[in-house]
């Protein structure tokens, strides 16, 4: 399944390779022709493979927070955020390789409170300063066990943040929001009283891996 998000890139992408390929048929140096259709093909390949959309599942819990991204985690660190949380807080950042499945889906069931788009720069999203000096789009979701921040950040090869959110939506778990084009990187961060269920280094799942976990209130 390709992710609504990509209809645009893959038909753009389609029509280049199948140029690609034409131009090859007919060239008369083999080389060349080998070589376009070679390169049409492996374009292709990756651009189906990047703008891919696999079904998830969310685990049948509540009071939990999952991952919104597919990717490694970057680290797990104490922060004091002043945007949406007002305090103390944990973030967890998630990398996202080109190879990795870009779509996000909501972490938490609740109601958009904030949206906060910043253009910016491009370094790698793996650098620790990328939260605040990269292109960036900040959503705060308020749920029955209080204030939760994403942010998804544009990378070094990333041009194209998407996200279909508005303030004032009801969104579940696990659903579709939006992706950001060619690598990248998302950061969650809530309260101190939710309980970290991840470790650095560790391999998430977009809508199936449980991020923080609280106590039902």
């Amino acid at each position: 399944m390709i992710t609504k998000y990509g209809y645009s890139t893959v038909a753009v992408i389609t029509i280049i390779s199948f140029i690609l390929i034409v131009i090859g048929i007919y060239s008369n140096n083999n080389f060349m022709k080998f070589g376009l259709i070679l390169i049409a093909i492996l374009i292709m390949i990756f651009t189906l493979n990047f703008f891919r959309d696999p079904e998830r599942k969310a685990p049948a819990k509540e009071n939990i927070i999952v991952s919104p991204a597919d990717g490694k985690i970057l680290f797990v660190k104490k922060i004091t955020d002043q945007r949406f949380l007002h305090g103390e807080a944990k973030m967890i950042a998630i990398f996202m390789s080109p190879l990795n499945v870009h779509v996000n889906r909501i972490p938490i069931s609740g109601k958009v409170e904030y949206i906060k788009y910043h253009q910016g720069e491009f370094i790698a999203a793996f650098e620790d300063k990328a939260s605040e000096k990269n292109e960036r789009n900040e959503i705060g979701i308020t749920s029955k066990y209080g204030k939760v921040l994403f942010i998804q950040i544009a990378g070094f090869v990333a041009r194209r943040i998407v996200s279909d959110l508005k303030i004032g939506d009801e969104v579940n778990i696990g659903e579709r929001f939006g992706m950001i084009k060619f690598g990248s990187r998302v950061d969650v961060i809530v309260p101190t009283d939710w309980i970290e269920k991840v470790k650095k280094n560790d391999i998430v799942c977009a809508g199936e891996t449980i991020l923080f976990e609280i106590n039902n209130k």
